[in-house]
């Protein structure tokens, strides 16, 4: 495992992001998700919740652990996968897509600048 899709950037902590405009779409890495295995509950954060990059917005629950997500940028919650509330394995079978956590509005694009490029994380990762 461990596809890393070129047109995303990175966190160390293995969250994913999709610039849209003003906004972000984000959530956990395949190599995460792997890691995981078998995830079974996602506690997902509230709508209107702001917080700041790398601050635990989110939690993952696998059959192996309970894993914190972090906010990869600040800004704030503006939608939320409702769907992963009852199908979590979502993150599992298509992490990159329906598996996606959260939607936030980016306060401090500068934030973006600091994550990790395709190259840097596919090196994180030993791929």
């Amino acid at each position: 495992m461990g596809n890393v899709p070129k047109n995303l950037k990175y966190t160390n902590e293995h969250e994913w992001i999709r610039v849209d405009g003003e906004e972000i779409i984000f959530g956990i890495t395949d190599y995460a998700q792997d890691a995981l295995t078998e995830v079974v509950w996602v506690e997902l954060p509230e709508v209107g919740v702001s917080a700041s990059a790398m601050e635990s917005i989110a939690s993952v629950e696998s059959v192996k652990s309970v894993s914190e997500i972090y906010a990869p940028i600040s800004g704030k919650v503006i939608q939320i996968n409702e769907q992963l509330e009852d199908s979590p394995e979502m993150i599992n079978e298509d992490p990159y897509g329906d598996g996606w956590i959260c939607r936030m509005e980016i306060s401090d694009k500068t934030d973006i600048e600091k994550l990790l490029s395709h190259d840097e994380y596919s090196s994180l990762i030993g791929r």
